[in-house]
């Protein structure tokens, strides 16, 4: 009998150390309340997202894209990378353009955009832009 509780002992005292240890190791959760105008900017980013992809299937954007060097996967992967901060501005920019203009206002901004994310190098589109680095 002696010997069935000093084995316990040794086993309780092996478990009481790995537990401690274990919760030391264990990483708190936290919980928010989500407000409602995070949640709506976010479903606005994905309509914004929605609207500049369909704007890509349009055959005037496809060729002046193709005619200016720049792939439409590498334009639809630029897009799905906006903040949406930055889709609400573009989507602002878009709206303040003329109805002729918007086309070519688009892929304008597009070229900032891989231009500044060349120089900044993050991307590598256009071999002849330096990095800033």
């Amino acid at each position: 009998m002696q010997a069935i509780r000093s084995y316990t002992q040794s086993v309780s005292a092996i478990m009481t150390l790995m537990m401690i240890l274990s919760s030391m190791w264990a990483i708190p959760a936290s919980a928010s309340i989500v407000g409602t105008g995070e949640l709506l900017t976010e479903q606005r980013a994905d309509i914004d997202r929605d609207a500049l992809m369909g704007m890509l299937e349009r055959d005037e954007v496809k060729s002046t894209l193709a005619s200016m060097g720049v792939g439409e996967q590498e334009v639809r992967d630029r897009i799905q990378s906006l903040t949406p901060s930055e889709l609400a501005d573009f989507k602002q920019q878009l709206a303040q353009a003329p109805a002729g203009e918007g086309v070519v206002g688009i892929i304008v901004l597009f070229l900032l955009v891989f231009i500044i994310t060349d120089m900044l190098c993050a991307t590598d589109i256009f071999p002849f832009i330096n990095c800033i680095r």
